[in-house]
């Protein structure tokens, strides 16, 4: 199971925000790459009643704060991450809005499953509740995965394709190869590319039963989510310029150049790893020694050990520098290779050199899905 991308047209990457532990917007994920800092705070126990007493939350995320009291009444916590995101990278310059909404523009959002703690609570209200077995209406679309999606596109006009890829860990990779797709095909003139995670009190639990600690030693922090990238077609801008707002000129921050998945079976990550990362150089016309640097998904256990060990087989000789952000802002799920990707252009945009330089971004699910993409860099703005 893989996807390639061509040699000729390939999109790149103009734009990001987060909203993420570090907090609220680009400029707080920058600040908390830079200053390496821990993410991780106490939890309080009455509301989240979580299977641990500590987690990597975003800082004072309150959907009524954050969003207006308008249309947030049945929002849950994975979609305002996603609207909040969407928001926030709009509203970082001009000239994104002005490419990224309307009829050509799509979005194309990663999870897991969406939001577990509405598909719990719903299902639980439908067994518990009075009969005729009551439930709120209107907080059903929460249970649905593409809800998140959905409402975003609802809330900023974006008129385009509106896709829900669930893939775990690996759900940005996934998400940013459609993307490409998208674009290669003329789907869509402009695509919002990233992936959401949300804390709960239900996704607590389920990652503390689905945990091994025979295997996969200590259990990371459990942290969250959404980070969104503007991914376009390089060169000038298929639109009318006559609206073009002041510094319409595309910024590019990265090119991709590459887009793999696989699927490790049998505990098989590194053969499969390997794999799509042989396939990404190849398609990507890049030598293993050109790799720069090198962003992997820092899995637990002997899935982490197989994912470092393809990668520095794929680098060759060379000495990448090797990017990390878990042990600050936990463990993601979904949202973490799109956290990844945006913890790459962080360090190139303030490391003199950068410029024209090669990074490498991998990922592994327990649930065996495997990816790469390979990413040329701007450098420093």
């Amino acid at each position: 199971m893989s996807g390639g991308t061509a040699l000729v047209n390939r999109p790149v990457i103009t734009a990001w925000s987060a909203v993420s532990p570090f907090g609220i917007g680009r400029a707080a994920f920058t600040e908390g790459i830079r200053e390496r800092r821990p993410a991780a705070a106490p939890l309080e126990e009455e509301r989240w009643r979580a299977a641990g007493d500590r987690a990597c939350l975003v800082p004072d995320f309150d959907l009524r704060t954050v969003l207006g009291k308008k249309g947030v009444r049945s929002m849950d916590r994975v979609t305002g991450l996603a609207v909040t995101t969407v928001a926030r990278l709009l509203d970082d310059a001009p000239r994104n809005r002005w490419v990224a909404t309307g009829e050509d523009a799509a979005l194309v959002l990663g999870t897991t499953t969406g939001s577990v703690q509405s598909q719990m609570d719903f299902t639980r209200d439908s067994l518990t509740g009075e009969k005729p077995y009551l439930v709120d209406p209107a907080r059903f679309p929460n249970a649905v995965m593409n809800c998140a999606a959905g409402q975003s596109a609802i809330w900023h006009q974006l008129k385009g394709p509106n896709t829900t890829i669930a893939g775990g860990h690996a759900a940005g990779l996934y998400a940013l190869n459609y993307a490409r797709r998208l674009l290669t095909f003329g789907r869509a003139r402009t695509v919002l590319c990233g992936a959401v995670e949300e804390f709960s009190h239900a996704r607590s639990w389920l990652e503390s039963h689905a945990h091994q600690p025979d295997t996969e030693g200590p259990a990371q922090l459990p942290g969250e989510g959404c980070g969104l990238l503007l991914v376009e077609q390089r060169g000038p801008d298929a639109r009318d310029g006559a609206d073009a707002p002041d510094g319409a000129e595309q910024p590019v921050l990265a090119e991709i150049l590459a887009v793999e998945m696989g699927i490790a079976l049998d505990g098989g990550v590194r053969p499969a790893l390997a794999a799509c990362l042989r396939r990404a150089l190849e398609r990507a016309q890049v030598r293993p020694e050109e790799i720069w640097a090198v962003s992997t998904s820092e899995a637990p256990g002997p899935s982490g050990e197989q994912e470092r060990a393809a990668a520095a087989e794929a680098a060759g000789g060379a000495d990448p520098v090797h990017l990390t952000q878990a042990a600050l802002i936990g463990d993601t799920g979904a949202a973490a290779a799109a956290f990844q990707i945006a913890g790459v252009l962080v360090h190139a945009e303030t490391t003199p050199g950068a410029a024209g330089r090669v990074a490498l971004v991998t990922s592994v699910d327990r649930d065996g899905a495997v990816g790469c993409a390979l990413l040329r860099l701007a450098g420093p703005r």
